[in-house]
């Protein structure tokens, strides 16, 4: 086998940290807002492309180790997936795992640092692991990346424009 790799290597010669990407944005509120809002769950579909019927598990709520449960879909599929709090520092920094810390698939992540009046908002995507759900070839996995950096930048946009327009409680 040779050292280079191609879109069609398979699992076997990838490394599940080379799928990886940070996006931000400028938002006009204070990072406790933008921590408030990223870090209830249940609103992501208000800016994600992809997410909906986003919940925290009954009881549950923005804490390290809760557990919860949201739709997505893509391409005209949909599938509901399971993700847990890794961490949740108010005002700071909210990421989860889908399929949960032990044997999670990939970690998003979210952090709020002040700048002038407002925040930057950065959301990262990092696939932790290969799994063949998520694509068996590099080209596969490339084309996954590009899909969900698309995602992250109109969830930021749609999250700044929301934000713009939505006077704070």
């Amino acid at each position: 086998m040779s050292a280079t790799t191609s879109e069609h290597d398979l699992f076997e010669v990838l490394d599940a940290s080379d799928f990886t990407f940070t996006r931000r944005a400028w938002v006009d509120a204070a990072p406790a807002r933008v921590y408030d809002l990223v870090s209830d769950v249940s609103a992501i579909g208000r800016w994600s492309p992809n997410a909906s019927e986003v919940t925290f598990d009954q009881g549950s709520g923005p804490r390290v180790g809760a557990w919860f449960s949201g739709r997505n879909h893509k391409d005209g599929r949909q599938w509901t997936t399971r993700s847990q709090v890794v961490r949740a520092d108010p005002g700071a920094a909210f990421a989860f795992v889908v399929g949960g810390a032990e044997d999670g698939i990939v970690q998003w992540s979210w952090t709020c640092r002040p700048r002038g009046r407002g925040t930057v908002v950065e959301q990262s995507w990092q696939l932790l692991r290969l799994d063949p759900v998520l694509g068996a070839t590099r080209g596969d996995l490339d084309a996954l990346r590009h899909y969900m950096t698309n995602s992250v930048e109109t969830t930021l946009l749609s999250l700044a424009q929301w934000i713009a327009e939505t006077p704070a409680a």
